[in-house]
């Protein structure tokens, strides 16, 4: 046994397996973080370089490009190394830090997809004071507002996590460091303190979710209402993959940090955390670029550009 005061170091989950499967998920790993990086960063020069991108949409698209990138970037590379080299250490610094960023980046990530959402029911259910509503500077106040209650709410987690007495040794059953992993380390009845800490903000990040599931709906009413079948074909397209990765990323996220000690197992929790903090930065680059015209067309613009520089 060992108390928090004496642990300098935490054991990650190895991946177990042969050293060719270990390699296999480096490879995966890989691939699939090299293909966010990619994907948000064409993104987010896209916007920056086309003039005509530089609107309310595309700002809080770019922010979420941003959040994105920091996300899959806080537990990825470390896993991969960990993978290729067969280590499992991260020290108590380094394990904080990941549990305050991952935190930090989960939260934006659903408070930006809230004001996204509100974008777009303004854009479409009450165009007409679109301008008024969505101004430069009140789209400046909402991204700092998402990021700053991202920080506020990673912050009190992680103090309050690293705040417990740990007795039961210092290995954590994830390939990164995660909350409901650590609280499992406890020897103290203020667990529960994290724990109704984590139920409290499960609730906003539900509120958040029912928003953006309440302004779809309106929207889903508003194209209805179109007279083009066309036009309702391309908002069921562009929303419903929106819909189908958001509503991914909550219910994993949800099962990982509520669900009883009872039903968990490594492979389910390792499955539950990829899901959640892996996926969704990958794939929203194709959600939010592949099926936008407007974009697509700016993205030629920059790679032809760039490729005639060289």
């Amino acid at each position: 046994m060992s108390n928090s005061s004496s642990i300098t170091h935490f054991l990650l989950l190895p991946f177990p397996g042969t050293r060719q499967l270990q390699l296999l998920h480096f490879c995966l790993f890989l691939a699939t973080y090299l293909a966010a990086l990619l994907g948000n960063s064409l993104i987010i020069a896209t916007i920056a370089w086309d003039h005509h991108l530089h609107t309310p949409m595309y700002f809080f698209l770019l922010n979420l490009s941003l959040i994105d990138i920091g996300y899959i970037s806080t537990t990825v590379p470390n896993s991969m190394v960990n993978s290729l080299w067969g280590i499992r250490d991260i020290s108590y610094a380094s394990c904080a830090a990941q549990v305050f960023f991952v935190l930090f980046f989960i939260s934006g990530e659903l408070f930006l997809l809230t004001i996204m959402a509100y974008d777009r029911y303004i854009a479409i259910c009450r165009s007409l004071h679109y301008g008024t509503l969505l101004g430069s500077r009140a789209c400046a106040q909402l991204a700092a507002a998402a990021w700053a209650s991202a920080g506020l709410n990673a912050l009190l987690h992680t103090a309050s996590t690293f705040s417990l007495p740990l007795c039961q040794g210092n290995a954590v059953h994830q390939f990164f460091c995660e909350t409901p992993q650590l609280l499992r380390l406890s020897c103290s009845t203020a667990y529960l303190r994290e724990v109704w800490l984590i139920v409290a903000s499960a609730c906003l990040l539900f509120v958040c979710f029912v928003f953006i599931v309440v302004s779809y709906v309106q929207i889903f009413r508003a194209v209805l209402r179109m007279p083009s079948e066309q036009g309702r074909h391309k908002a069921f397209a562009t929303c419903l993959p929106h819909l189908a990765v958001l509503s991914l990323f909550i219910s994993t996220g949800f099962f990982a940090y509520l669900k009883p000690p009872s039903i968990s197992s490594p492979p389910l929790d390792v499955l539950m955390a990829v899901l959640y903090s892996v996926v969704p930065p990958a794939v929203n680059p194709l959600i939010y670029s592949l099926r936008n015209q407007e974009l697509k067309a700016a993205l030629r613009k920059v790679t032809t550009g760039w490729f005639q520089k060289q």
